[in-house]
């Protein structure tokens, strides 16, 4: 997998996939953010930034484990499977002045199910693979809705011993409430303009701090759980899967049928499979 290491921040998008936020807990953090329209995000959060707290700055992106936090031991974690585009970002002084997605990939935006946190990232960033992004990216010829991208869904699994448990909803990419223009437009103004507010921060501070960086690893948003992967929380011994692949070429029987018989290198499309570790 490509080193985002240097030049690079980790941003992902609240409340892109209508009753994400309902099921995961965190629809009451956002009561105190005023002026966000009923259809759009919630906001922006980081999950790894250069120069930033301590909670942010872990290289935590891994193709291929998750490691369970170890200083809370009753922390539940789910997986959160979701879209994510690689871009570049342009400016204009200190200001974002656009973002050029260049690639997309199937992407876990892990998360521990705490109570008490005060801003988004401080359940996503606990260390080193903590999070999930293939090594398996799909060049972007064009984002809009004539492009390759939206023939694409999203799956994702739980494997657990011989079992294999549908996790996430299979969902269309362009399922999203912002998705292409709408949602590069959006991020910009976010990144530009976001205050401290609720739970969430600043990301143009961070952006200064980590000396304006010119990738963009963006989460667009997590899809919403089955009853299963909603109820159930990740153990050392699992397998975590998410699949983005182009439904003109598969579908949710067949992709699940490669889970079931350990394929992660299937044509067109990114897979990410993670085994969970303390």
């Amino acid at each position: 997998m490509y080193d985002f290491r240097t030049g690079t921040i980790g941003l992902g998008v609240a409340g892109n996939f209508t009753g994400h936020l309902e099921q995961a807990g965190e629809a009451a953090d956002f009561a105190a953010v005023s002026g966000v329209a009923a259809c759009a995000p919630k906001g922006l959060f980081p999950f790894y930034a250069l120069n930033a707290a301590e909670r942010l700055s872990p290289y935590p992106l891994s193709s291929d484990r998750i490691r369970l936090p170890t200083g809370d031991a009753g922390a539940a974690v789910q997986i959160e499977p979701e879209l994510a585009l690689i871009c570049q970002l342009q400016y204009a002084g200190a200001a974002v002045s656009g973002i050029v997605p260049t690639h997309f990939a199937a992407y876990n935006d892990c998360s521990l199910r705490i109570t008490g946190a005060t801003k988004i990232s401080q359940k996503k960033n606990w260390g080193a693979d903590s999070k999930g992004l293939s090594a398996s990216h799909v060049e972007l010829s064009q984002f809009n809705a004539v492009g390759s991208v939206d023939r694409f869904r999203i799956a994702s699994f739980l494997k657990r011993g011989s079992e294999v448990f549908d996790y996430g909803i299979d969902s269309p990419v362009n399922g999203y409430s912002y998705f292409y223009d709408a949602l590069l437009e959006w991020v910009v103004d976010r990144m530009n303009h976001q205050v401290h507010a609720g739970p969430l921060e600043n990301i143009s501070e961070l952006l200064a701090s980590g000396g304006k960086p010119t990738t963009l690893v963006l989460s667009v948003g997590a899809t919403r759980y089955t009853q299963y992967g909603e109820s159930h929380y990740l153990q050392a011994g699992d397998e975590s899967w998410v699949i983005v692949y182009d439904a003109g070429n598969h579908d949710a029987v067949s992709i699940r049928q490669h889970v079931i018989n350990g394929h992660t290198a299937i044509e067109t499309a990114s897979v990410l499979r993670q085994s969970v570790e303390l």
